[in-house]
């Protein structure tokens, strides 16, 4: 199997895992406690509960017709994942409603919670891998492909309406509020796991080994780098600074092997708020 269709192949079984979560909190924790959520799930959860169709069925009906802004405007890659996304979440929805016929804990609260963590999770997996599940989805993917908002800021102003909308079906106040409990629980997980997962450092390395420290951010950890000139002011030596910006998580790595060329080496490292070029963020403003 080639490097290509290894990647693609991991990518759909990464989305598969996301829309299973999605769904699972949904047709689990927010359906049987009577708690309506956002999007187009939402959307089916009202008609569900308005006239009984199961929100699988909805669900994908809806999208059908919203996945066409998704091709035109994201790309034909985007629209395969969208609609691969659209019907296996359908799938799940049916299968898993069925299974859950009711309320795992009897708690309204602790259920939206729940239901909104394991949602809110799915969706940072799905549009992690580039996949969507559909509706305020490709609404939110949209914007942020042309300017730097957030998909949960996004998705949480979409879903401010659907949620105040289960009020005239289900004729609860109470289960309103806990829509919107949902709601911010999946806008804040959604966001936590993007932004975890783009969250990059600074590191500024001091060594006397510094050009084989060089060599292996960028020929290993295939990373770009600066080295300074500096002069250490208690010694009054010269020396030479590597100042380079990784993600978050390849840190470790480099750290080993720094320990390993020189474990006398000095390193200072600093969270930034926002890396913007080639191999990072691009600039949507």
């Amino acid at each position: 199997m080639s490097g290509k269709v290894y990647n693609q192949v991991r990518d759909y079984a990464i989305i598969v895992l996301g829309l299973f979560l999605y769904a699972f909190g949904v047709a689990a924790f927010l359906i049987p406690a009577k708690i309506i959520g956002g999007g187009i799930t939402g959307v089916a959860t009202v008609i569900y509960f308005t006239t009984g169709i199961e929100t699988g069925y909805t669900y994908f009906i809806i999208n059908i017709f919203l996945v066409l802004a998704a091709i035109k405007i994201l790309g034909t890659s985007f629209g395969v994942k969208t609609i691969f996304g659209m019907a296996v979440m359908a799938v799940f929805l049916n299968v898993l409603q069925s299974i859950f016929t009711h309320p795992i804990i009897d708690d309204q609260f602790l259920s939206a919670v729940l239901g909104g963590i394991l949602g809110g999770a799915g969706l940072g997996i799905v549009f992690n891998r580039g996949g969507s599940t559909g509706g305020t989805d490709i609404i939110a993917m949209i914007i942020n492909k042309y300017r730097n908002v957030s998909p949960g800021r996004i998705i949480m102003y979409c879903d401010v309406i659907i949620i105040a909308s289960s009020f005239f079906v289900l004729k609860s106040v109470e289960g309103m509020v806990y829509g919107y409990v949902s709601m911010w629980v999946v806008s804040y997980t959604v966001d936590s796991f993007l932004n975890g997962a783009k969250q990059s450092v600074q590191m500024f390395i001091f060594s006397e080994r510094y050009d084989d420290i060089a060599d292996y951010i960028v020929y290993q950890a295939n990373r770009g780098l600066t080295v300074f000139d500096g002069t250490g002011w208690y010694t009054r030596k010269h020396v030479k600074v590597i100042m380079t910006v990784v993600r978050k998580r390849e840190a470790s790595p480099i750290y080993k092997q720094i320990k390993q060329i020189d474990p006398d080496a000095f390193i200072s490292q600093n969270s930034v708020m926002g890396v913007f070029g080639h191999g990072f963020d691009q600039i949507k403003y």
